[in-house]
């Protein structure tokens, strides 16, 4: 352990001494929290929704029948309640819900109006803005087609109620802060740790580690370890950007956030020193690392190209970026305010991942170098 603990410090050495390794893991994030928060937009289809009719009658069938023909919009049920909806908001499964009150058709024929109520998840901004210019313009085309089927009625109007759950002031960051806190520790973890063990291969004193009574498992360990901590420290600088820069509030629990951070970290880490086993220059490995790594996140994550509007192939294929889990678990707990029982399935996926990378990372470390 005392072994251990002396070849952390002198990572930590290494560290502070390279000014390129602290403007990557300092100022990366910063630049990019920035950018993202506050320049980017993006617009989604083949949106999940729910509807709970209330009414149940051949107005509230037609104007159902009228959603169902969207190529937008995709109607998962119909029959849901009141109690059902935030539930399936907590899954992840839908992007909005529709509910139609039971006065609907009595309404439009005695008032000339009737009304109904949109809820969307907030915490896709850009989604949920898109749902609503969507659903305003069902409406007007559902109140033309009625005032055809009814000549008698000089007016005829669908007043809708809308809201944007979990965001009600309509922050247009909110989506964007998840997925860049995975782009940038997917980035940073992975890169500098590759890079960091391939530099000792290049300067050649790999050899005298690996010959010194310092086991070569801890090797790895301790070059992990340096990066773990300031990728926490890096972690919390997001925060802070986050809360005090964009005016984002953290709804969930603090300690489930930095937990699932942390395993993202481990995560990230362990597939930085696979990298780093597989290349013999830094430059091959940063740009294994930056290159291979940053593209998938930023497509298959979700939080610039919606995964819905993909073919179901790219799809299937996002399942295996973990960066992808991160982002749904950090939306989940920080903007959702959810707890651990609606992301343990996430936090299952990045600990297998984890396992995984681990073990290859471990098997494929050389003790002898060619």
């Amino acid at each position: 352990m005392k072994q251990l603990l002396v070849f952390v410090r002198k990572e930590f050495y290494h560290v502070f001494r390279d000014r390129r390794t602290l403007l990557i893991m300092f100022g990366l994030p910063i630049v990019q929290i920035i950018l993202f928060g506050f320049a980017l937009s993006s617009e989604v289809k083949n949106i999940h929704i729910v509807v709970a009719d209330y009414a149940k009658d051949f107005q509230s069938a037609r104007l159902i029948e009228k959603i169902k023909t969207s190529d937008y919009l995709v109607v998962e049920q119909t029959n849901v309640y009141d109690e059902q909806i935030e539930d399936e908001f907590k899954k992840g499964e839908i992007k909005a819900a529709l509910i139609i009150p039971p006065n609907f058709s009595s309404d439009q024929l005695h008032l000339g109006q009737s009304q109904v109520q949109l809820i969307t998840d907030g915490s896709d901004p850009n989604i949920s803005k898109t749902v609503m210019n969507y659903f305003t313009s069902i409406f007007s085309d559902f109140e033309r087609e009625a005032l055809i089927a009814t000549p008698g009625s000089s007016s005829l109007k669908i007043k809708s109620e809308m809201r944007m759950l979990y965001n009600e002031e309509g922050n247009g960051s909110l989506n964007f802060i998840p997925g860049v806190m995975a782009l940038i520790l997917m980035i940073v973890c992975t890169a500098l740790t590759s890079v960091s063990i391939v530099k000792e291969k290049e300067m050649g004193t790999m050899e005298i580690l690996l010959v010194s009574p310092f086991k070569p498992v801890l090797v790895l360990i301790a070059k992990a370890i340096p990066y773990l901590l300031l990728s926490l420290a890096n972690f919390t600088l997001i925060l802070l950007l986050t809360v005090f820069a964009l005016d984002v509030e953290i709804r969930g629990s603090l300690l489930l956030l930095y937990l699932e951070s942390t395993l993202f970290i481990v995560t990230c880490l362990s597939l930085g020193l696979l990298i780093s086993n597989v290349t013999n220059s830094q430059q091959a490995a940063l740009l294994i690392s930056l290159m291979g790594m940053m593209l998938p996140t930023l497509i298959f994550t979700g939080f610039i190209m919606p995964l819905e509007n993909m073919p179901v192939f790219f799809q299937v294929l996002s399942n295996i970026v973990p960066s992808k889990w991160y982002y749904l678990a950090v939306k989940s707990v920080m903007l959702k305010g959810l707890a651990l029982e609606y992301v343990w399935k996430e936090t299952l996926i990045l600990t297998l991942m984890t396992i995984l990378l681990l073990s290859l990372a471990l098997k494929r470390f050389k003790v002898r170098l060619q």
